[in-house]
């Protein structure tokens, strides 16, 4: 029983890893999957935290292209940002009662499925033209990536469509280097908060180590499929699956 409990996590890791290569949202299916699994919510939410950001590393391998004319010396007050403020929302978290942290998965859910769902509309104007000019957004820069990456410590779902919109009101249109950067900047948020979670005696490590290599997997292989499965439909998919989750978790606690 317990080979296939292992065998199942790490088989619904690579496939969060795979739909967050397509299209993101795979934190909609690991984690409810955990919590179900009879972990508790923090614990949960931190061992998919451990098992999807290596299959991110994995696809940011795999879409290396992407990132072959970014300046990243633009990015280094963001990034540093990303790092202070995901230290600080790992630090929220780990700090957070289990009993309260399991009231707000409900909505933290709710919130993430509905950003993930219409987010979409805050970048539909997303084009060719205009590029990353921090001297002259320098303050909404500092405010908006901090939030962001303090909700990324502490819960992460739907940080990409926030990053992407972020960029588009500091002046992006490149919607290329728009990905490129939030790939980067959601990758080190991610890897704060991975880097402090290893420590938590919270992670289960002979289930995490399977969900791990689970997610390297999945996420390559995701990314070297993505041109070839349609995004629109995975992205329908995890809503309702979002969504579904969601109102599970309200009428039944977690």
């Amino acid at each position: 029983m317990e080979t296939l409990y292992l065998v199942g996590l790490g088989g619904a890791a690579a496939l969060g890893a795979a739909i967050n290569a397509v299209a993101g949202g795979g934190t909609f299916l690991v984690f409810p999957l955990l919590i179900l699994s009879g972990l508790g919510a923090v614990q949960a939410n931190i061992m998919a935290t451990i098992a999807l950001w290596p299959g991110s590393v994995a696809s940011s391998v795999a879409f290396k292209s992407e990132r072959a004319h970014l300046e990243m010396k633009r990015l280094v007050p963001l990034i540093a940002i990303s790092i202070l403020g995901s230290a600080l929302g790992t630090w929220l978290l780990l700090s957070t009662p289990e009993t309260v942290f399991r009231e707000l998965v409900p909505y933290l859910l709710l919130a993430a499925t509905l950003l993930f769902t219409f987010g979409k509309k805050l970048i539909r104007h997303a084009r060719e033209g205009g590029s990353l000019a921090l001297n002259r957004n320098w303050i909404p820069a500092c405010a908006g990536m901090t939030g962001i990456a303090i909700y990324g410590g502490y819960f992460g779902a739907g940080i990409g469509i926030l990053m992407l919109a972020m960029l588009q009101m500091l002046g992006m249109r490149q919607i290329h280097e728009m990905n490129a950067v939030k790939t980067v900047l959601g990758s080190t948020i991610n890897a704060v908060a991975f880097a402090i979670f290893v420590f938590s005696p919270l992670v289960v490590w002979d289930v995490a180590i399977v969900m791990i290599f689970g997610a390297i997997l999945g996420g390559y292989v995701g990314a070297r499929l993505s041109l070839r499965v349609s995004p629109q439909k995975v992205r329908l998919i995890i809503s309702v699956l979002g969504f579904a989750m969601s109102g599970y978790f309200f009428l039944y606690g977690v």
